[in-house]
């Protein structure tokens, strides 16, 4: 019996749930890197992005290929290019939203007696 498609989607987002390999992922948008370049970008020690990386080699969504003594990572798929620009919309939105609601929060400060939120009114 094979795998359900929800399963197979689960699998995959759990894969991107991890902040060195999102931000792995939008490097390698751009243009393809080594490993060298992405430690200075990414702030973490060699063991833990190469980690990280076997990671998303595994999931297919990175390939590698050595040049002389340098590994250089690229997308498996420029879709997963599309799909991080797809986040950033949908949480640019979500995040306008909020700050949509916060305005309205902080310029209406009455609460329900007429009193200021946080504030003790004094007779």
């Amino acid at each position: 019996m094979s795998t359900p498609l929800y399963r197979l989607k689960a699998e995959f987002f759990k894969t991107l749930g991890h902040p060195v390999r999102i931000r792995v992922l939008e490097l390698l948008s751009e243009r393809d890197h080594a490993v060298s370049e992405m430690l200075n970008e990414v702030g973490v020690e060699a063991a833990h992005l190469s980690q990280q990386l076997a990671v998303l080699r595994r999931a297919g969504l990175v390939t590698a290929r050595r040049e002389g003594s340098a590994v250089h990572y690229t997308l498996a798929d420029p879709g997963v290019a599309e799909l991080l620009r797809v986040a950033r919309t949908i949480l640019t939105g979500v995040l306008a939203g909020q700050a949509e609601l916060l305005a309205d929060l902080r310029s209406d400060g009455d609460g329900p007696d007429g009193a200021r939120p946080g504030r003790q009114d004094t007779p």
